[in-house]
């Protein structure tokens, strides 16, 4: 299975990503959806893809401690494919030449997919959206 994943420039594609998240957290996973459109403007998109048909997202943003990776999103069906890992690669790949920290806000159940590629959790588990989530940052 071949999965595509671009770099968000287009409206039509930024839109599909949205729906994607809105299926993800506001729907399944009912996080609170004023809380998952934040940040929108200042964040770097990516839309992945099977076949031409869309089934994952995340972003990238610049914070105050570094680059955090975030809203990464898998429609239930393509889960455990390898979509994750792709979108990760692909996003870190668009921050090769970015030298500061890089880190994200894990959910517990991903932190294996993220320890893959060199994250490691920080400090204490943490509730964000009624969700368990793991601080993990980037070794190398």
């Amino acid at each position: 299975m071949i999965i595509d994943v671009v770099k968000i420039t287009e409206e039509s594609d930024l839109q599909k990503a949205w729906a994607i998240r809105k299926e993800v957290f506001v729907l399944e996973q009912a996080c609170p959806e004023e809380l998952e459109w934040e940040f929108e403007d200042e964040s770097v998109h990516f839309l992945a893809s099977i076949k031409g048909f869309p089934v994952g997202t995340s972003r990238w943003r610049q914070t105050d401690e570094g680059i955090k990776l975030e809203r990464f999103a898998v429609l239930k069906n393509y889960r455990m494919k390898g979509v994750a890992s792709v979108l990760l690669s692909r996003m870190l790949s668009d921050l090769i030449e970015k030298t500061q920290k890089i880190y994200l806000h894990a959910q517990l159940h991903a932190a294996p997919v993220y320890a893959k590629f060199g994250f490691e959790p920080v400090g204490e588990n943490f509730w964000e959206a009624g969700i368990e989530h793991v601080k993990m940052v980037r070794k190398y």
